[in-house]
Formats: C-alpha cells, structure tokens, sequence
C-alpha cells in the first residue's frame, strides 16, 4: 500500500484548498457534456431501480405470489428487490474489472442498455396467472439483471464526470451527477402517481406495465447522450503506462489488488451504509408501513415527490460543501443528524397528518443526501486508477446491498413478527445504520482535493493508519 499524502506531497488534499492542486485541463463545454451524460445514466439507473421498489410494495406480490397471503407476499415481493441488490456488487466486480482495463465508456454504454432492457421486459412479463411459476422466476431474474448493471453504471458515471473536473470542483460536478437520483426518484414518482389516478382493475391489469415501458425511451435519450463523450484523460494515461510496462509486468486484475488492501474496502462499503439504508425506509418501505398506519398511496406519493425535490437542491449543496470543508464533515453532520431524528421523524409520520408525513420524510431525505452527496468524490479519491472503477463500484454496491437492500426485508419482517404496528424497530434500525457510517467516517482520512494521477501500478489510496495520523490537523 503507498504512503498517504503528506502536506508537501504531490496529492496532498491542501494543494487544493490554496496555492493547491492545478486544475484539470479540460474543455468546459466537454466536461458539460460528461456530466450530462452521467446525469441521464443516473436517471435511468434510479428510475428503473426505484420503480421496481415502488410496484414491489404496490402489485409485485398479488400479481406475481399470489397463493400467498397479503403478508408473506409483501415479504416475497421486497425478496425479490434484494435480489437486485445481491446482483449490484458482482456487477461492481465484473463491470469495475472491464472498466478499469478496457475504459469508462465502453462498459457505460453495456450497463445502460443491460438496465433498460431489464425494464422494459419487465413491463412485458406475463403474471402468474398467465404462466404460473415461470412468471416470479423471470421477475427475480430480470431484476438480477437490473442489479448487476447498475452495479456497472454508477461507479462509470462518477469516474468519468471525477476525472474529467477540476481537482477544486470535483465535488461540485459530482453533485451534478448525482441530482439524476432524485430526477430519477421523481419522474419515477410522477409517473406512478400519474398511474395510480386509474380504476384499481385497470392499474393492475396493464396500468402498472406503463412505467417500465417508458425506460425504453429514456436509454435511447441517454444513448444518444454518452456515445459523444469522451474516455476519461485520467484513465487514457494510466492504460498507456500501463501497456508501456505490460512486457516486464504482466497487469494485475483490479479486484485482487482492491482485495489486497481491505480496511479501505471495508470503509468505502461502511461509509455508504447509512445514507442507504435511510433511502430504503424513507423511500422503499414507506409505501408499506404509512398505508398500514393509515394512509393512503397518494399521500405517500406526494411525500415521494416532495423529497425529491428537496434532492435537488440538498445533494448539489452538500457536494459543492463537500468541495470547501471536506467530504468528512460534510457526511458526519448527516450521519449525526439520522442519529438524533429518527424517533421525531417517525413521530411525525406517526401522527396521521398528511403535512407531517411530508414534513418527516423530508427531514429524513435532508440528512439522507448529506451522507449521500459526497459519497461519489470520496470513494473515487480512496483508490488509484487502475483500480477505482473497481473500488469504488464495490464500496458503493456492497453498502446498497447492506444498508438498502435488505432494510426493506427486515423491515416487513420485523412488522410481520410483532403482530402490530410500530416504528421503534425502524427508528433503531436507522440509528444503528448511521453509527456505523459515523464510525467509517471517523476511521477514513480526508480526501477532498487529492491529485488522482498517479503511478499506474499504484495501490488503493485512502489510508487507514495514515488516515489517524491526518485527523490530529483535520485530514487535511
């Protein structure tokens, strides 16, 4: 593992801040079209993926399970969006391993078509009542599918918009990238509110279908976007070093070097724990738990609307924040605010006032994207370039699995057990999930500003042991 950036190293993170780091030379009308390009991947990825939780909690279970009863099928429904998330580290594995070998480009093109084909067969699948068990078989495998290409998409989107900017903005262009979540959460909840507004009969007979078509129009859009785009300078300059020394030493696969360095890994995955699992009880599950405490959908819906909207303006804040006080402070100030308003957050939605709930799951989305927004930046600065791709995409896809995927499960599960309805099992759950990306924080050396050229055969950067040493002058 190579040393940490010191304060008059090369890649030091003050070099930014000051008399820092030169910037990136790139075109800005170029660097607008990468980040165009991420911001449409992300849509799509969000859309698709988000869509799928939200007609799990919605018709997946009476359409799909139906010889099960209301519960268990709820259960069997949200099984099945875990097992997108189980697919999203192996597609962070074997996109990350093509991506840092072949390009960025490339494999975003494969992961956008791979997403939206998913979907869109989907919104064909014949039910159970058409084709029996071969109908949740071919569910659970296109979401598998869906799963393994946004494991490939989001680490692609980050690098190419991260290595393309400004060493001092690399932040704020990140941001831009990621308000595709909530653009994708929002048209997804536009569009399933738009739906919903049908006769029950209709919305469950082909009503539901209409969404997942509609992504075969948006990869077109975002297909036409990223096929203009440039490869990432960063990585055309480590893949001819790296051909130029391929003769003395054959390259090593990303993976086994990420896996040689696992604290970083493991802190990369623990960061994103929290900010996930928040998504999932905010946004995934509370279909599920607001109409068993009362509500109806469209409220719901509305409150799905209203956090979006708050994403677009509370994820670019806190990335470009991110780029002035640090990727630290920025996510330690959301995880201790998960920490201190879970209870009150559920206590609003508790009380049966449409404004409340809208109220609560807005907080929890404010803190959520805290955690969130410098979440891009800071995995791709803790590993080297030959192995970013792969890194990053595994950190960020173990903690979607960990904090989103199964949260929705354990969540039903635990309502399911206790034969009542209450929200301290959920409260505790996300305390818990945001101790855990405190405690990452707190182990992780700052990031923000670090030159991302490096020597090709480097290893993973983002040091652990350093990382304590850099804390005693703020990480910086």
């Amino acid at each position: 593992m190579s040393a940490a950036p010191s304060a008059s190293s090369p890649e030091s993170p003050e070099r930014s801040a000051g008399s820092g780091i030169p910037p990136t030379a790139t075109d800005p009308a170029l660097l607008r079209k990468v980040a165009l390009s991420s911001l449409l991947g992300t849509v799509i990825e969000y859309y698709d993926f988000l869509l799928y939780g939200t007609m799990a909690a919605l018709v997946f279970g009476p359409l799909f399970f139906p010889e099960s009863n209301s519960t268990v099928g709820t259960i069997a429904s949200f099984g099945t969006l875990a097992a997108g998330y189980v697919a999203r580290p192996v597609g962070g594995a074997v996109f990350g391993h093509f991506g840092d070998r072949l390009g960025r480009k490339t494999v975003l093109i494969v992961t956008m078509v791979l997403m939206g084909a998913a979907s869109s067969l989907i919104g064909l699948l014949p039910t159970y009542a058409t084709i029996g068990v071969a109908a949740p078989v071919l569910l659970i495998l296109f979401r598998i599918v869906q799963g393994i290409a946004i494991g490939g998409e989001w680490g692609g989107a980050t690098l190419m918009v991260v290595e393309h900017a400004d060493a001092r903005r690399r932040g704020l262009w990140n941001g831009v990238m990621q308000m595709g979540s909530p653009i994708g959460f929002l048209l997804s909840s536009l569009v399933v509110t738009a739906i919903t507004l049908l006769p029950q009969d209709r919305f469950m007979a082909w009503g539901w279908r209409i969404p997942f078509l509609f992504s075969a129009l948006l990869v077109g859009i975002g297909l036409y976007v990223r096929i203009s785009v440039t490869e990432s300078p960063l990585f055309q300059q480590a893949a001819r070093a790296r051909d130029e020394q391929a003769a003395a030493q054959p390259p090593r696969i990303p993976l086994a070097q990420v896996l040689r360095a696992p604290r970083v890994l493991v802190l990369a995955c623990a960061v994103g724990i929290g900010p996930f699992a928040l998504t999932a009880l905010i946004g995934t599950f509370m279909l599920t738990y607001a109409k068993a405490v009362g509500y109806e959908t469209s409220d719901v819906m509305t409150g799905l609307t209203a956090t979006s909207i708050t994403g677009l303006v509370a994820i670019p804040f806190f990335s470009a924040l991110s780029d002035r006080v640090g990727r630290r402070a920025v996510s330690m100030g959301g995880a201790a605010g998960i920490v201190l308003l879970a209870f009150p957050i559920y206590a609003l939605i508790n009380t049966g006032s449409v404004a409340l709930l809208i109220l609560g799951m807005v907080l929890g989305q404010v803190v959520q994207n805290a955690m969130y927004a410098p979440l891009g930046p800071l995995l791709s600065e803790m590993f080297g370039t030959q192995v970013r791709y792969t890194g990053a995409s595994m950190g960020y896809q173990l903690a979607a699995l960990i904090g989103g995927g199964f949260t929705p499960l354990f969540a039903s599960s635990r309502l399911s057990a206790s034969g009542s309805i209450s929200s301290t099992p959920l409260a505790i759950l996300a305390i818990v999930c945001g101790l855990i990306t405190a405690l990452a924080i707190w182990r992780t050396a700052e990031t923000r500003g670090r030159d991302l050229s490096e020597d090709p055969g480097a290893e993973p950067l983002g040091q652990v042991t350093q990382g304590v040493l850099d804390r005693s002058t703020g990480g910086e």
